[in-house]
């Protein structure tokens, strides 16, 4: 797939009031294809949020350099053209609701670049279909669930029409049926709108969602792959402190206990399926 988002030798130095340096992002050399679904995994300070911040220029380049389709964030002329091709969500969508009603929050980013009343109508429309929020359009934010409201900002970002959009652990506060609403959006804006999707996450769930993961420490990407093939790296996972997904998990601990169910499950119908595998082949869990 053609490249979207580019780092060549990517640095970030945050610099501190006491004089101290220190070194977010460090030597980073990344392409994320257009349409391509990532995820950002990592220890608490390892980088993820610095590096996701240089996708759409709210941070520069200490050094080294970020191409945006082609736009180089070094440019400040380009500045205003690459937020509108990469628009983020964070954690705490309370943060980003800016009106009294659904409808009007979702029209705040189109209006303010005064776009004709029928192309907002239109934005808003399709932004509220695409997140299932359509019936709480007259609705005030404060009335949303936590997850409805997670929805509420990610509709905000897609009225801007971008390429491609950053979530920042967008489920970290939310309860399980958030966290489902949430992710199954996310999916669908992936593989049925084509956006780009860059995910950084704590939960390895999630990122089994993604075509391909980027592990971070201490500033550099230090393991990558498909989910499959990430995961199944139990000890590298472990080292950096990161659990495995669920069923990834359950796997292991089966494995610990004689059964010789293989690394790489994800679901509970792999599981399953490789659990069936090894009854019929004679083989009894302890």
């Amino acid at each position: 797939m053609a490249p979207f988002i580019e780092t060549r030798g990517l640095y970030h130095v945050f610099r501190l009031e006491d004089g101290r340096q220190i070194a977010a992002v460090r030597a980073v050399d990344l392409t994320i294809g257009r349409g391509e679904f990532v995820a950002l995994i990592g220890p608490n300070g390892s980088g993820k949020s610095t590096l996701a911040r240089h996708f759409n220029a709210l941070l520069l380049p200490t050094s080294g350099s970020v191409w945006v389709d082609g736009l180089s964030t070094a440019d400040p002329a380009n500045l205003w053209r690459i937020r509108r091709r990469v628009g983020m969500v964070f954690q705490n969508p309370e943060n980003q609701i800016v009106a009294s009603t659904v409808e009007e929050d979702v029209a705040f980013g189109p209006e303010n670049r005064a776009l004709p009343p029928a192309e907002i109508r239109q934005r808003v429309d399709d932004a509220l279909a695409l997140v299932g929020l359509r019936d709480q359009r007259t609705t005030p934010p404060q009335m949303l669930s936590g997850g409805q409201k997670q929805l509420l900002a990610v509709a905000g970002a897609l009225a801007a029409r971008p390429d491609c959009i950053v979530f920042d652990e967008p489920t970290s506060m939310l309860d399980p049926r958030g966290r489902h609403q949430v992710m199954d959006t996310i999916r669908r804006l992936n593989s049925e709108a084509g956006l780009t999707v860059v995910l950084i996450t704590q939960a390895m769930e999630e990122a089994t969602a993604a075509r391909r993961i980027l592990a971070m420490d201490r500033g550099r990407i230090v393991l990558q792959g498909d989910p499959r093939a990430v995961f199944a790296q139990e000890e590298r996972l472990a080292d950096l402190g990161l659990e495995l997904p669920p069923m990834a998990d359950i796997a292991r601990r089966l494995r610990q206990h004689g059964v010789p169910v293989s690394p790489g499950i994800l679901s509970l119908t792999e599981l399953t399926r490789a659990l069936e595998a090894e009854l019929r082949a004679g083989v009894t869990p302890c």
